[in-house]
C-alpha cells in the first residue's frame, strides 16, 4: 500500500483566537494550502507580467495533457514514496514555447491584433513565494516581493508542436517525465505542490474547455494571466469585423473560470452511533465513503446535504454544520464538507429514489475508526499490512469524506474535532 502524503496545515494555525475556541481548529485539506500569493489584482498588469516571466528567480509548472512534470528517476527509485515534489523549470526552456514576451505589447494591443489562426499555448500566472529570497520585486500601489510561479500547457499541437516535442525530449533526458497518475488524478505530491498543481490543473483545463464564446460561437482569446476569456471584437483572419456579440457590452463583457460546488456529508444517526456510508457499482469490493452530490440552483449549502441524502439513500437530515472544504482539480469542483444528523423518524435506508448507489448503510463509529487505521487507500490499491479481507475500505487521508469521518468518529461535538 502507498503511504499518503501529509495534509497542509491550516493558515496561522499556532495562533489563539475566540473562533478557534469556540468552534476548533480549522481543518485544511488536500490541494488547498497554497504557499502562493495569488495577487490577483496584478494579473492585468503586463508590465508586472513581463518582468515576471523572465526573472531569474521565476519557476514554470509544464503540463502535458494537463500531466505535471516530476523527476521519473526519483519515482522509479521508491514507487511507494509520497510526499514528493513537482519539477519546475525556467524561462529559458519555455521560451521557444511560449515565445520572447507574450506580454509586451500590454492587454489593449493583444486584443486588438487577434488571430484566431494562431495557436498560442496556454499559461497561467499562478502567484508569487513571498517567502522565497531573491524574488522579484514589483511597485504598484504597493510594493510586492516574491518569486512568480507560471504553469504552460506544453501539449504538442499546431504551430508549437515541434516546439513542445523537442521540450519534451530534453526533459526526458534529464530524467524527467510527466506523471502518469492512475486516470490523470495526481494524488502522491506533497501538500504545497498540491496545491500549486490543483491552480494550475484548473485553470489549464477550463481555457481548454471554452475556446468559443458562449453567445455567439466565435473564438475567445485568454487573458489576465489566464484567468478570464473575452471575445475580441475584431479577428485578423477575417476581412470584416467579428459579428456583434452580447458578451461586448454591459458588464457581462468577460468569462470567468468555473468552479462547481459540491456537497459531501458525513451524516450520523440520531443517537450519535452510527456513520452512514454508501457505495457506488464501480467501487472495489468492501469500497464505501461518505455520501456527495452537486448543490443545485437556488439551493442553500444546508438544502444540497438534506436533498442529496435523500435522494441517494432515503435518510431526512435534520441539522447541518459546515466541517471543511477542498478544492477539486478534477476538473473543477469545490467540496464542502459537511456533518450532518438523521431525525429519528427518518433512519430507515430506501434505495428507491436514486438508483445511484449500489448500497447505503449505517456502519458503527468503532468499525469505521478501525478502517480508517488499517482499511484506507486510493481505489484499486491495496490497504495496510493489518487491513482483513473483507473488512471496510475507505478513502485515503487526502480525500476530505476521510476528514470528515475522522472528525465524526473522533469526537465532534459542538464543530469541534478532537483530532
Amino acid at each position: 500500500m502507498p503511504e499518503q502524503p501529509a495534509n497542509p496545515t491550516p493558515a496561522h494555525n499556532d495562533l489563539d483566537s475566540m473562533l478557534s475556541r469556540k468552534f476548533g481548529k480549522e481543518v485544511a485539506n488536500y490541494f488547498s494550502g497554497s504557499p502562493l500569493n495569488r495577487v490577483g489584482f496584478l494579473r492585468e498588469d503586463h508590465k508586472f507580467l513581463s518582468q515576471a516571466l523572465q526573472h531569474p528567480s521565476t519557476s514554470f509548472l509544464v503540463c502535458n495533457e494537463l500531466q505535471p512534470l516530476i523527476d521519473k528517476a526519483e519515482k522509479d527509485k521508491s514507487p511507494k514514496k509520497v510526499g514528493g515534489h513537482l519539477k519546475f523549470i525556467g524561462f529559458d526552456d519555455v521560451k521557444a514555447v511560449v515565445g520572447e514576451d507574450p506580454y509586451a505589447g500590454g492587454e489593449k494591443t493583444m486584443v486588438e491584433q487577434y488571430d484566431s489562426r494562431r495557436y498560442i499555448p496556454q499559461m497561467i500566472f499562478l502567484g508569487i513565494d513571498e517567502k522565497a529570497k531573491d524574488g522579484l520585486e514589483y511597485q504598484s500601489k504597493n510594493l510586492y516581493k516574491g518569486a512568480p510561479y507560471f504553469a504552460v500547457d506544453v501539449t504538442p499541437k499546431e504551430g508549437v508542436k515541434e516546439a513542445c516535442e523537442k521540450l519534451i525530449k530534453d526533459l526526458e533526458g534529464r530524467g524527467l517525465a510527466f506523471s502518469q497518475a492512475p486516470g490523470g488524478r495526481v494524488m502522491d505530491i506533497d501538500a504545497q505542490h498540491a496545491a500549486i498543481y490543483a491552480e494550475a490543473r484548473a485553470l489549464l483545463d477550463w481555457n481548454a474547455r471554452n475556446p468559443f464564446c458562449a453567445a455567439c460561437g466565435q473564438p475567445t482569446m485568454s487573458v489576465n494571466g489566464g484567468f478570464k476569456r473575452i471575445c475580441p471584437p475584431k479577428d485578423s483572419s477575417r476581412p470584416d469585423d467579428r459579428p456583434s456579440c452580447v458578451t461586448r457590452k454591459g458588464i457581462s463583457n468577460l468569462c470567468f473560470p468555473r468552479t462547481d460546488p459540491t456537497v459531501i456529508m458525513a451524516v450520523v444517526n440520531s443517537a450519535n452511533t452510527h456513520l452512514l456510508l454508501g457505495r457506488q457499482r464501480r467501487w472495489p469490493p468492501h469500497w464505501y465513503s461518505t455520501l456527495a452530490g452537486f448543490a443545485e440552483p437556488a439551493e442553500s449549502i444546508e438544502e444540497a446535504v438534506r436533498r442529496e441524502v435523500y435522494e441517494e439513500s432515503g435518510i431526512l437530515v435534520g441539522r447541518v454544520v459546515i466541517h471543511s472544504t477542498q478544492p477539486w482539480p478534477y476538473p473543477a469542483n469545490l467540496m464542502i464538507g459537511a456533518i450532518g444528523q438523521a431525525i429519528p423518524e427518518g433512519e430507515k435506508v430506501d434505495l428507491g429514489n436514486d438508483p445511484e448507489l449500489d448500497d447505503a448503510k449505517w456502519v458503527p463509529f468503532e468499525e469505521v475508526r478501525e478502517s480508517l487505521r488499517v482499511g484506507t487507500s486510493g481505489l484499486g490499491e491495496d490497504a495496510g499490512p493489518e487491513y482483513k479481507e473483507g473488512g471496510l475500505r475507505l478513502p485515503p487521508s487526502t480525500a476530505i469524506a476521510n476528514q470528515l469521518m475522522t472528525a465524526v468518529c473522533n469526537g465532534f461535538v459542538g464543530g469541534s474535532a478532537k483530532m
